[in-house]
C-alpha cells in the first residue's frame, strides 16, 4: 500500500518546473490536491494555470521543446516517469476544455468513445455507461430520444455537458476543467456550476477560471498563480476575505489582471 493512499491527497506536486523552450512557464510549484474537493485556479492570462492543469494528465508532454522537472505524484506514483501509460493515466484523469468539442459523431458514440477504446464492446454494457454518464450531467432527459442524432446539433451548453459526460464515461478519479463556462451564456453557466457541485461527491475536480465569482461559488480551495508561480493556495473563503499575500489581494480587488 502506498503512503499516498493513507492521505486524502490524490495529487502531490513537488518542485514542479516546466519550460516551453527558453520560457520558464512553471516555477517550483508545490501543490497537494485533495480527493473529492473542487480546487479552483485563478490568475491573469499567461500566469501558468492552464499549463499546470495540462501537466496533471501530461497533455503538454507532446509539445515540442517542453521540459518538465520535479514530481507530479498521482495516487503515490510520479507520472513524470517515462514509463507512465498515457492512455491509462487519462482514463483516470479526464479533461474538459474551454469550448465544448464533441466529435462529429452521434451523441451516443461521443459518450461511448472512451469505453470502446478501453475494450468495452458489449452493447448492453455500453448502453448502461452512456445512460449513466448522461444522467450524471443532467442531459439524459434532453437527449434520450435522439441519442443517434449528431452531437454537433446540440446547443453550446448541451455540448459542454456532453463533453463532461464523455470524460465521465471512463470512470475517472479526477476531472480537469479548463475554463469550462467561458464560452457559455449565463443559464448554461449556472447549469455547469450546479453540475460541478454535484460531481464533487464522486470526483476530484480541478478547474481553471477567469471568473472569480465562479471560483468563490464552486470551489473548496482556491490557488492564485502569477507569472508561473503558485503564490498561495487556501480555503476559498480565506483567499477571498483574508489572503496572506498582498499580490493575491491586489488581484482579487481588481488592482491588476
Amino acid at each position: 500500500m502506498s503512503t499516498q493512499t493513507l492521505t486524502r491527497d490524490i495529487f502531490d506536486v513537488k518542485d514542479l518546473n516546466l519550460w516551453y523552450g527558453e520560457h520558464h512557464a512553471l516555477k517550483g510549484i508545490n501543490f497537494p490536491i485533495q480527493k473529492k474537493e473542487v480546487t479552483a485556479m485563478i490568475g491573469p492570462s499567461g500566469c501558468g494555470k492552464s499549463t499546470f492543469l495540462k501537466t496533471l494528465n501530461l497533455m503538454n508532454k507532446m509539445i515540442p521543446n517542453v521540459k518538465i522537472t520535479g514530481e507530479v505524484n498521482f495516487d503515490g506514483e510520479n507520472i513524470l516517469n517515462p514509463k507512465t501509460d498515457l492512455v491509462e493515466l487519462r482514463k483516470h484523469v479526464g479533461m474538459v476544455f474551454q469550448k465544448g468539442n464533441p466529435f462529429p459523431q452521434s451523441i451516443y458514440d461521443n459518450v461511448a468513445y472512451g469505453p470502446r477504446i478501453h475494450g468495452i464492446k458489449k452493447k448492453t454494457h455500453l448502453d448502461e455507461i452512456v445512460t449513466k454518464a448522461l444522467i450524471d450531467v443532467a442531459l439524459w432527459d434532453e437527449v434520450k430520444d435522439r441519442l443517434h442524432a449528431p452531437a454537433l446539433g446540440l446547443s453550446g451548453g448541451q455540448q459542454q455537458r456532453l463533453c463532461i459526460a464523455r470524460a465521465l464515461a471512463t470512470k475517472p478519479d479526477v476531472l480537469l476543467m479548463d475554463e469550462p463556462t467561458s464560452a457559455l451564456d449565463p443559464i448554461s453557466t449556472l447549469k455547469i456550476e450546479e453540475l460541478i457541485l454535484e460531481l464533487k461527491e464522486k470526483y476530484t475536480i480541478v478547474i481553471v477560471t477567469h471568473n472569480m465569482q465562479q471560483a468563490a461559488r464552486v470551489s473548496d480551495k482556491t490557488a492564485f498563480f502569477l507569472m508561473g508561480e503558485l503564490i498561495e493556495v487556501d480555503l476559498t473563503p480565506n483567499i477571498f476575505s483574508m489572503p496572506k499575500d498582498s499580490r493575491t489581494e491586489d488581484y482579487i480587488t481588481g488592482r491588476f489582471g
